[in-house]
């Protein structure tokens, strides 16, 4: 078996593999001779694994598609220093598995995790602010889904729940920051740390597996991010000159765009940057060096 319990991370060389994956990719590829064969990830809620379909690849490859749920049988080989799953045998299994259960999800609660957004969004004691933070969080689909997707499909906060966890674990550097120095705008940080990656809500369809809405690979999640906060802002009156601040902290927390010099941003701007940049390596590096900054 797959290792009851214990799913891809359980999975060793030399072992025997039976069970439900999820297919996280599809490529028909040739040998070195120019034989075909099915190159693919195999993912659940424990973690991927790379996997080969050597005999029949093209009859096994119109059975399935990315993104489905399949059953496997086969055994783990090494190939190229890493243990590959050698598929015998693959077929369609979407009636043995929900989509969810294949999922990677946060250890942390994602409800309590939102809790402590709407905790947070009450510290903020700007009128404005606070009527765009509730304008956001009462917004029943916005927020079943701030507390639901991932940050991203293979890096820091790839798990159900990883929005919600790093929003919180950004805000907070940002108090912590603030505590220090007082002259920041401690409101206008604060609402931008919160909503900052909220265009996730809208970047990632989920399934079996995580993959981009058009809206996310045409825009991307920053685009999206600046019309979901832009329009809050406006339904809640924000003045101009505070809506402005606000989106343009938002649209620094990767750094400069376009080129520009880091004295072009605002304390704010500069301080989500880098308080961003904090929370997601550090977070990177405990989910293990090899991990992918790919939000």
């Amino acid at each position: 078996m797959s290792a009851p319990g214990g799913g891809v991370a359980s999975l060793r060389e030399g072992h025997p593999v039976e069970g439900v994956f999820a297919v996280r990719r599809k490529e028909r590829r040739l040998s070195r001779r120019g034989e075909p064969f099915l190159s693919l990830t195999l993912a659940d809620a424990t973690g991927a694994i790379p996997a080969m379909v050597f005999d029949e690849p093209d009859f096994f490859a119109a059975r399935f598609e990315a993104g489905d749920r399949v059953r496997v049988t086969g055994d783990v080989i090494a190939r190229g220093g890493r243990p590959v799953v050698r598929v015998r045998h693959i077929r369609p299994a979407a009636d043995e598995a929900a989509p969810e259960d294949l999922l990677p999800r946060s250890h942390r609660d994602p409800d309590e995790l939102f809790g402590f957004v709407l905790h947070l969004a009450d510290e903020v004691a700007d009128p404005a602010l606070r009527r765009t933070l509730a304008a956001l969080t009462g917004d029943e689909g916005l927020a079943r889904a701030w507390r639901t997707v991932p940050c991203t499909r293979s890096g820091h906060h790839a798990y159900l729940g990883g929005l919600v966890e790093h929003s919180v674990g950004v805000a907070a550097v940002c108090q912590a920051l603030c505590t220090w120095h007082p002259r920041l705008d401690a409101d206008l940080l604060l609402t931008a740390a919160l909503v900052h990656d909220i265009g996730y809500t809208r970047a990632w369809r989920l399934g079996a597996t995580v993959e981009p809405t058009d809206e996310g690979r045409m825009l991307g999640h920053l685009v999206i991010g600046h019309g979901i906060v832009a329009e809050a802002a406006a339904h809640a009156g924000l003045a101009p000159e505070r809506r402005l601040a606000l989106l343009h902290a938002v649209g620094w927390h990767h750094g400069p765009p376009g080129g520009q010099a880091p004295a072009a941003a605002s304390p704010e701007a500069l301080a989500l940057w880098r308080a961003n940049a904090l929370e997601t390596g550090v977070k990177a590096r405990l989910e293990g060096p090899g991990t992918l900054l790919d939000e």
